[in-house]
């Protein structure tokens, strides 16, 4: 593959000196609210998408005014674990500096949305303060780092976010460029509070260690499992680790998974949502060397030239399974083991009270499209931040979107519990268990891709689903239901039991059939359906399964056997088979 191919992307990776491009320059600039094309690209490394208020586009050009600009800035959290303190820092710079509202993403990670350029450099030093970072939020290189934080599962989650913290610095750029154009204070001297990588002092001559002048052909997600749960569909992602334990309290290694994604085109086959294939088993001491051997090998073998085809999947898909660990075992000096036995039973998170083997007490709260922001009726973010003054364990984002309040002292419970009551935060999942499996991408207005609304309308499309579920006796059952605005799948719809896809505004694919615990691809059940008519097309679907379903059998499962869609054996197969349904609205 060559290294500078037909990508634009390429060439300008290949023109910024490691990630500087004119960034500086463009944030002096006043005259505009924008940055470079150029530079827009390059940001996404820093953590930062350029965004306007698509709301009021249309408006602004009738008034020859430019897009009301403003950037998202992701906040890099390995493993989703914040302090109280970081909690009360991203809850003051969300206000300050942003929308008012703090976004939970799929991944574990904070966003901000709304801020102006003027406002960048201070926010990105202020997220510094705090001891996170946004550098690597997005990009084309190791993305933040996932690891499973239920609490039921207390014993073994300190390994894993030790292991999450361990990969995420490693396959940290190590450019200075991030601390030069986001942290200098002004006189030359760097406030260094952060994670800060060895410097790069001849940029003619010297590459980055890991990533190479080019970094990745495409981005690349690292995920971490505890059976059995699969809270963070770890076939969903580039790599995976799936924890092997003995006993309830210690990890003997872990099953490597590689290739999964859920990205796709419109109207392209050659682009589609793939699962990962397990690669092999290694130890906790060699998790690492793994790691940064399969993103030498996507670097060095990964698509340069089409940036549709470009993802680690693609490249396993033209290499096979075999040959790539074959490269992947060149690199690291010792062979895979074979994959050890594990079983996953959901991919959810499990909402309440749970008390753990030391006695501290964990409160999962449902975070609907985790939107965290205050309404007259409903002050969460407030709420959130009383009880974030006196908390004194942690707070952990799910992959779900969701927020455990960790490590309650049995002392603390009590003071905690009345905030809780006090902010209505108590009974938050006391919904329909459709709603507690939902998933929605943040979409219109903000995102340049999206081709319909999502985190604000699938809400709303659930409750005329419930008005089925209830006639059919199913409020308590759950099924996974997910949303994008298009679909580039950032809410992991391919793997939900019910998905939709944005293709235009108030119209969505209609997919079915995806694996309860996200082991199995979702196959296309109707395209282009109005949203609106969504809750009557599923009413038949939703009838069948409750008078027909067998014991214990999933609402994905029956979609299948009930012969509404075919099921996706592979990614290859995921634009195969689709037969059009007759519907009637």
């Amino acid at each position: 593959m060559s290294t500078l191919g037909k990508s634009a992307n390429e060439g300008i990776k290949d023109a910024s000196q490691y990630l500087r491009g004119t960034i500086l320059e463009g944030l002096a600039n006043s005259a505009t609210g924008s940055l470079s094309k150029d530079d827009q690209q390059l940001t996404k490394f820093h953590g930062i998408y350029q965004q306007d208020d698509r709301d009021i586009r249309k408006e602004r050009r009738k008034k020859k005014l430019e897009p009301a600009y403003s950037f998202m800035i992701r906040v890099r959290v390995p493993g989703g674990v914040s302090s109280p303190q970081q909690w009360l820092e991203m809850d003051r710079i969300a206000l300050e500096h942003a929308n008012g509202a703090l976004k939970l993403t799929t991944r574990q990670a904070f966003q901000f949305h709304g801020v102006i350029k003027s406002n960048l450099k201070k926010t990105i030093a202020e997220i510094n303060e705090s001891l996170f970072d946004t550098l690597a939020a997005c990009g084309d290189v190791n993305r933040n780092v996932m690891c499973n934080p239920n609490p039921k599962q207390s014993k073994v989650h300190g390994q894993v976010l030790e292991l999450a913290t361990e990969i995420s610095d490693h396959l940290s750029p190590r450019t200075s460029a991030y601390h030069e154009i986001w942290i200098d204070d002004g006189s030359g001297e760097k406030v260094k509070v952060t994670y800060d990588p060895p410097k790069i002092d001849d940029i003619a001559d010297l590459e980055e260690p890991i990533y190479g002048k080019h970094y990745l052909p495409r981005k690349f997600k690292t995920v971490i499992a505890v059976p059995p749960s699969n809270d963070v569909d770890i076939y969903a992602h580039d790599l995976g680790y799936i924890a092997i334990l003995e006993g309830d309290d210690k990890i003997v290694g872990y099953n490597v998974t590689v290739g999964g994604g859920m990205g796709m085109t419109h109207g392209n086959e050659e682009t589609f949502p793939r699962l990962a294939d397990l690669l092999g088993f290694c130890t906790p001491e060699q998790a690492v060397t793994v790691g940064e051997a399969v993103v030498r090998v996507q670097r060095d073998h990964g698509n340069r030239d089409v940036r549709t085809n470009a993802r680690l999947k693609y490249t396993i898909e033209r290499m096979g399974i075999d040959a790539f660990r074959e490269e992947v075992e060149k690199l690291c000096g010792f062979k895979l083991g074979e994959p050890r036995e594990f079983k996953f039973e959901d991919n959810g998170d499990r909402y309440g009270w749970i008390e753990d083997h030391d006695g501290n007490w964990h409160f999962t709260l449902f975070i609907e499209n985790g939107r965290v922001y205050d309404t007259d009726d409903f002050p969460m973010l407030t709420g959130l931040r009383e009880i974030a003054k006196v908390h004194e364990g942690d707070f952990r984002l799910t992959a779900n979107q969701n927020l455990i309040i960790s490590n309650i002292s049995p002392e603390k419970k009590k003071e905690i519990t009345a905030l809780m009551e006090e902010y209505k935060l108590i009974d938050l999942h006391e919904r329909s268990a459709m709603r507690l499996n939902s998933m929605a991408c943040v979409s219109l207005p903000t995102c340049g891709l999206a081709l319909a609304e999502s985190q604000r309308y699938l809400p709303s499309l659930i409750g005329e689903i419930e008005e089925v579920l209830e006639d059919a006796g199913l409020r308590h059952d759950e099924i996974t239901i997910r949303m994008t605005g298009c679909p580039n799948g950032c809410a992991r719809p391919y793997i939900a039991e019910i998905g939709f896809v944005g293709r235009a505004p108030g119209k969505y694919n209609l997919y079915l059939g995806g694996g309860f615990h996200g082991e199995r691809l979702s196959k296309l059940y109707a395209p282009s359906v109005k949203g609106t008519d969504s809750a009557q097309i599923l009413r038949p679907i939703i009838e069948d399964y409750a008078k027909n379903r067998e014991k214990g059998e999933r609402f994905g499962d029956f979609t299948i056997r009930a012969g509404y869609v075919k099921k996706t054996e592979n990614g290859r197969d995921f634009h195969k088979d689709f037969v059009e349904p007759q519907l009637t609205v």
